[in-house]
């Protein structure tokens, strides 16, 4: 099985957000026992960083962006991703590319609380807590 986590999903993670933090550590950690491949875009990486540079110490950031990449693949974004996510039916040019990026990793998921925005990608989203229970059955 192979997961795009989205951006949230991370956040929810390093900056402890609750109620989100539980359900968005046990996907990181069915990840981290070897039960899937995860990945995340490139891009998601500097917006990582961009938000969390404000409320965490440069080597605390660091330190958890270095275990977060070694954990998760990182997903190159190519000028392809970034042209046909122009075409999608997608309102967020973001949510967009990273479906397209999904799609060319040959993702099962996306793994993302707004799953909202994805009703037209072509990988299939879910919120972590559907993602669980998809996979307890």
């Amino acid at each position: 099985m192979k997961i795009v986590v989205d951006t949230n999903i991370v956040l929810d993670i390093l900056a402890r957000r609750e109620p989100f933090f539980e359900q968005s550590q046990l996907v990181m950690q069915f990840i981290a026992e070897g039960k899937a491949d995860g990945a995340i875009t490139a891009n998601a990486i500097t917006d990582i960083y961009y938000i969390l540079h404000k409320h965490l110490d440069k080597d605390t950031l660091k330190a958890a962006l270095r275990g977060l990449m070694e954990l998760l693949e990182i997903i190159a974004v190519t000028e392809d991703e970034c042209l046909a996510a122009l075409d999608l039916s997608i309102n967020d040019y973001e949510d967009a590319l990273l479906s397209c990026c999904a799609r060319n990793w040959k993702a099962d998921y996306i793994v993302t609380r707004n799953v909202k925005d994805f009703t037209h990608s072509t990988v299939k989203a879910m919120t972590p807590a559907d993602f669980l229970k998809s996979i307890l059955r």
